[in-house]
């Protein structure tokens, strides 16, 4: 018993002292090797996609190698399976291989059946994520070529050109010898040979525009003649000149004179004997250019005085220039460079996505209106107020009903009644303006007893929004005239929205991002999304590789955690940076002027310069941020929106506390552009606006705007998107092409740690993964902070110090913006050698 005891104590004490690190491997280790985990592991994402694509880059390389060999192979195989005999293969892909090429050529497309396993090739690095392939072009263009060689190489083996000696249906197949035998009993043999020419041309054309150009060019054979005529006469001409400059040169070394036979042309003779005929003072010189656009010839007249003294002599030197020399002396300038191509075959979310929601109009109820009319008439009248007309305008949400006082009536007297026309109206509260600007009536805003709702499609729809040249359009919704609200985000340029819980905040943003989805390509508008609630923003989670943008290695496109809003924020004051030093780089102002040089190709990309996309960062819930981070959150906020408008960078905040320790003095005074829903207090609406109103408002998307347009607030009423359009248009977006990863911010700069310089390490603070991630960095040549962060999978702090000691060992090079670290040590060799200096 005693040694049982012994044992067991012993086995104790060494699991204990077992590391916790093997521990956590072993068990992590263990459920890896699980079945039911590993084979969930390969039935989902990119893993599936991979093995697909490996399973389809094996089959097309077996299919090749068979294919190819039955050329040579496929003669005495092709009568053994025909006729269902045994026989030994000699094709390299065995029996199977025999039978898939006789299906496939002879049954099938013949040699034009190649293309089948390049496109299988095609889809596969596709689906390995290997490269970027067009698949849909890619189909076309392997579907026509197949079917195209099909027809053209039977004709070619029926009329014995090629392929005599080759058994029948090797080079066009079964489908092509079949189609052949249609068009020539249909058409004849002439027009079957047409309808392939013709074919081919058409493919051409498909594949560049130029193909017209060079047909029309062969359709004028006699302007080829003359051209070329014109090109032999000019050289002869010129081999002349030389050849008399040869003789006078001996004619001064030599003093001897003789003729070269030369054979000219009429008209060249004429031209010789003219210009030693006439001792010229001055030399007029004509110069004919064809003008490519034209049929008209430009003449241009150039006289030089020679100092001669006879002014009757002149002589007439003629220059004809042709198209070719033309087109070699005017360079043409290059193709401007076009964001879009990046995502080339990228459609615009459409219409139909959206919900009409009932909007069908302005319905005017005429029994209302005269009833708020009268009372209106009625209740001044009691308090002994003149006027002289009224007007009414019917909003969505609103009617604006227009008086003019009479003479000698004072406004401040009609302002002072609003609580009393409230009463008589039965309102839930109305709105006096006065004087209206630009007026000179008085407005008073009564809400209507059956709102409208404001759908998104009648604002998608409408021309002013189809038809607007804004950089970056933000359809809000329509005014108490149904006029279109739509403002430029570029202008504002960056906005806060404020309101109560329930008043229509989140619809308002969502409102702003779809009329951006609905106008921006991915290539021009990248977003940056914070939500501290979790739920606003995820529907906008499957175009991250469209339209998000966020800070390498993170697994969610949206920000939710405390922590990485305020890396990201971070990041993009680093973006900011980066940004305005390309702009002095290439000496323009802002974004406009530095996008235009880019696409003009005037900025070279090899010296760091890059097309920059709109980046409109959208955050929710900022009283919660400030709350919890306070100054990390406010500073990197407030430097943004005093600097990051020129560099095309834009805030959108929204808060549902509009109190002034949450919209502090220094966020308002760079959000020059305020939307306000309904707040609950006179104070709310004073720290939003800077005045009263928004706790007039009725709710529901009723809101006050004031923007760039206008010292005044405009009331506006909000259109609505519900959640189940939002996902339609994110899923319809999500299915198209997109880049490879979301777009990459900076890795932000880890405080607390220098950024190298020189500085020389301390033994004592350098991390025990110091030596693993020197030797991850300079195998895979990429100093990557996320590339420590996954693996290792240590937080993105402990990352970034690894980085940053890096730095300082001289093994990688600073921070290049969003681009990986140099890589200064190319070999492991180079690392262990400065690994011993730095023992």
């Amino acid at each position: 018993m005693a040694e049982k005891r012994k044992t067991k104590s012993a086995a104790k004490t060494k699991a204990a002292k077992t590391p916790a690190k093997a521990t956590k491997g072993l068990a992590s280790l263990g459920k890896t090797l699980s079945p039911d985990n590993g084979w969930k592991a390969l039935l989902v994402g990119e893993n599936l996609k991979f093995i697909v694509g490996m399973l389809l880059l094996v089959a097309a390389l077996f299919m090749i190698v068979s294919m190819v060999s039955n050329f040579f192979t496929g003669a005495a195989e092709q009568s053994a399976i025909e006729s269902g005999s045994d026989f030994e293969p000699e094709n390299y892909g065995g029996k199977l291989g025999a039978y898939t090429a006789y299906y496939f050529m002879n049954h099938l497309f013949g040699a034009g059946a190649l293309l089948l396993p390049v496109f299988m090739i095609l889809l596969s690095v596709k689906l390995m994520n290997v490269y970027r392939v067009r698949l849909w072009k890619c189909f076309l263009n392997c579907g026509f070529l197949m079917v195209w060689l099909s027809v053209t190489l039977s004709l070619l083996q029926e009329t014995q050109i090629v392929g005599s000696d080759l058994p029948r249906d090797t080079l066009g197949g079964g489908h092509g010898r079949n189609v052949l035998e249609f068009l020539h009993n249909a058409v004849g043999m002439f027009t079957t040979v047409a309808i392939i020419v013709a074919a081919a041309i058409f493919y051409f054309i498909y594949l560049s525009g130029e193909t017209i150009k060079y047909l029309r060019q062969l359709m004028q054979p006699h302007k080829m003649l003359k051209q070329g005529w014109a090109r032999w006469g000019w050289h002869r001409k010129d081999k002349v000149a030389e050849a008399s400059d040869e003789e006078a040169n001996e004619e001064s070394d030599d003093e001897t004179n003789e003729e070269m036979p030369v054979y000219l042309t009429d008209e060249m003779k004429a031209e010789e004997t003219e210009e030693k005929g006439h001792k010229d003072e001055f030399a007029i010189k004509l110069d004919f250019a064809n003008d490519e656009v034209g049929d008209e010839q430009h003449t241009g007249v150039t006289l030089e005085d020679n100092g001669g003294t006879d002014s009757d002599q002149t002589t007439f030197e003629v220059e004809s220039v042709t198209e070719e020399e033309a087109a070699t002396t005017n360079t043409v300038p290059s193709e401007p460079y076009n964001p879009r191509l990046d995502l080339e075959y990228y459609q615009f979310p459409t219409t139909d996505l959206l919900d009409t929601h009932g909007d069908s109009g302005t319905a005017i109820d005429m029994k209302e209106q005269n009833a708020n009319k009268d009372r209106i008439i009625s209740v001044l009248k009691n308090f002994g107020v003149d006027i002289v007309s009224i007007k009414a305008t019917i909003g969505p949400t609103i009617s604006l009903y227009e008086i003019t006082p009479a003479p000698g009536v004072k406004i401040s007297k009609i302002r002072n009644l609003e609580d009393d026309i409230a009463m008589n109206l039965a309102a839930l509260g109305i709105r006096i303006i006065a004087p209206i600007p630009g007026k000179g009536t008085i407005g008073i805003e009564v809400p209507n007893k059956n709102p409208r709702i404001v759908s998104m499609e009648s604002i998608i729809n409408t021309r002013a929004f189809q038809d607007t040249t804004y950089e970056l359009p933000i359809a809000l919704g329509k005014t108490i005239t149904n006029e279109v609200f739509i403002r430029d985000l570029t202008k504002m340029p960056h906005l806060l929205v404020a309101g109560a819980t329930g008043q229509g905040k989140s619809v308002g943003l969502n409102a702003i991002i779809t009329s951006l989805l609905y106008k921006k390509h991915p290539s021009e508008l990248k977003l940056v999304m914070v939500d501290p609630k979790k739920v606003e923003f995820s529907v906008y989670a499957p175009i991250e590789k469209h339209f998000l943008a966020m800070i390498p290695g993170e697994d969610d496109p949206i920000i939710t955690d405390v922590t990485k809003v305020v890396q990201t924020l971070k990041s993009l004051c680093q973006l900011m940076d980066h940004r305005y030093d390309l702009l002095k780089k290439a000496k323009v102002r802002n974004i406009k002027e530095y996008n235009a040089k880019f696409k003009a190709r005037q900025l070279n990309p090899e010296k760091g310069h890059e097309f920059m996309p709109y980046i409109v960062v959208i955050i929710d819930e900022f009283g919660d941020l400030i709350m919890t981070a306070g100054k990390e959150v406010e500073l990197p906020i407030a430097r943004l929106a005093q600097l990051a408008r020129a560099v095309g960078m834009h805030l959108i905040i929204a808060t549902q506390r509009p109190t002034t320790n949450i919209i502090t003095g220094t966020i308002k005074a760079n959000f020059p552009a305020r939307m306000a829903f309904k707040v609950t207090s006179r104070i709310d609406s004073q720290t939003i606006l800077d005045r009263t109103g928004a706790n007039q408002l009725v709710g529901k998307g009723d809101m006050l705007i004031l923007s760039y347009s206008s010292p005044d607030p405009v009331r506006v009423q909000c259109a609505f998107v519900d959640t189940p359009e939002v996902d339609k248009i994110s899923e319809y977006i999500a299915r198209q092409q997109g880049y490879l990863t979301p777009y990459e911010l900076p890795e932000p700069l880890v405080e607390g740690d220098g950024a190298g310089g020189g500085e020389d390490l301390d033994a004592g603070t350098i991390d025990p993964l110091f030596e693993e991630a020197a030797r991850l960095v300079v195998v895979h040549q990429s100093g990557s902070t996320s590339l420590i962060q996954r693996k290792f999978s240590i937080g993105y702090n402990r990352a970034g110090r690894l980085m940053d000691q890096l730095e300082r060992a001289g093994i990688v090079g600073p921070g290049r913006g969003a681009k990986p670290r140099e890589v200064l040590c190319p070999d492991e060799v180079a690392l262990d050698a400065r690994l011993d200096t730095l023992h």
